[in-house]
């Protein structure tokens, strides 16, 4: 059965908001200078821009310990609501000593900048290699994420956030579009099905192909870049916005297509990312979210449809947000057309496959990615992006 959009909630149920009104900014402000100061790291302030401005409905804060032992273990918050990926923020002992249950943290930047508040109302310590194992799968410190994991504080802070201000991206003020603005562009378009895109990627053929397979189903298209803290070696977040703005404008029908970013951190938790990136997508608006190979993996970790098969574990209703599974799309030479074994009739010599390792290493040596699997326009604005 098709959804509407005017019938999909936030996940919990409502759409959490925890900016501070200008009476509870003035508030803190001259509090400021008498409290304790946590600096948060670049995936931390992700996380608090997220939990403030609805993104990871129903989170209120950062995760207390009932929570993220259920999140960790079950893939559900304490009260059995489905949430994959623990948030949490980790602190040294030596700074969690200098704190108390029941006052007010105040969260800085790198840069020292004042840009939020922690009611804190628990610190627990919690096992890394535990966590490790069961979001990621691995416990080999080479993964990015579990790398991350084993290199934060000891040291869990709980309790609910504020933030200070909503201030425009410094990148892409023109693509910030928060849970409450894209629902309300959903509804003045008179979308009533729409179907999420994530990555963290440049775009290529084998995307516009299940973008457009999906598309030719629903209403609308939310096309949305992740554009947090990711690898070293991922392309920055600047040139895969201009490829999109490239396709979108090219390629795509306007009408249809809305772009703007997801100011999220990401994981690489691969099958555990696709169910969080899902639930971020519902509470975005959408009623559908696509699914592809190897969802938000890296390296040889996961499955090639891990990612997919992992939306068995839960009933569709709970998840609330429909899964659109496509299997690897390529360049079929017979057919000459993009396709997957499900359409294409070709021997496996008769397929283009690049992976995005391949294509680095072209733009590296000069040369463009082939027509068959990327578009002219995108290839040129990566090699340019390559040679700066």
């Amino acid at each position: 059965m098709t959804q509407r959009n005017d019938s999909i909630q936030p996940h919990g149920g409502s759409l959490i908001n925890r900016v501070a009104t200008t009476a509870e900014r003035d508030e803190f402000l001259n509090q400021a200078k008498y409290l304790p100061r946590v600096q948060l790291d670049q995936r931390a302030l992700s996380d608090l821009e997220m939990i403030a401005i609805g993104g990871f409905s129903p989170l209120q804060g950062f995760m207390a310990q009932g929570d993220y032992e259920t999140v960790v273990t079950d893939m559900r918050l304490a009260n059995g609501l489905p949430w994959s990926i623990p948030i949490t923020l980790s602190v040294t002992e030596t700074v969690a000593d200098g704190l108390k249950d029941g006052s007010r943290v105040r969260l800085d930047n790198s840069t020292g900048k004042f840009v939020g508040i922690l009611e804190l109302t628990e610190r627990y310590h919690y096992n890394p290699a535990h966590e490790a194992a069961h979001v990621y799968r691995t416990n080999d410190p080479k993964h990015p994420g579990v790398e991350v994991v084993y290199g934060q504080g000891s040291v869990n802070l709980a309790g609910p956030v504020w933030l200070l201000q909503r201030d425009p991206h410094p990148y892409f003020p023109d693509y910030q579009l928060d849970p409450a603005l894209s629902r309300a562009q959903f509804q003045a378009k008179g979308w009533k099905t729409i179907v999420g895109f994530q990555t963290r990627n440049p775009i290529h053929r084998a995307h516009e192909y299940i973008q457009k397979c999906a598309l030719e189903t629903v209403d609308g298209l939310f096309l949305h870049p992740l554009v947090g803290a990711t690898k070293s070696d991922d392309i920055p977040a600047d040139v895969r916005m201009r490829c999109y703005e490239i396709m979108v404008t090219h390629y795509f029908p306007q009408d249809r297509v809305i772009l703007a970013i997801n100011p999220s951190a990401m994981r690489y938790a691969g099958p555990r990312e696709a169910i969080f990136h899902a639930l971020i997508r519902k509470n975005y608006g959408c009623t559908h979210f696509i699914v592809g190979r190897d969802h938000a993996g890296v390296g040889d970790y996961y499955g090639t449809y891990d990612a997919q098969h992992i939306f068995n574990e839960f009933h569709p209703q709970e998840l609330g947000i429909i899964p659109m599974m496509f299997e690897h799309a390529f360049y079929c030479i017979r057919t000459q057309a993009m396709a997957t074994t499900k359409t294409s009739p070709s021997l496996p010599e008769e397929r283009i496959h690049l992976s995005g390792t391949k294509v680095r290493e072209l733009l590296r040596n000069g040369k463009l990615p082939p027509a068959e699997f990327s578009r002219p326009e995108v290839a040129a604005e990566l090699m340019k992006a390559m040679k700066l």
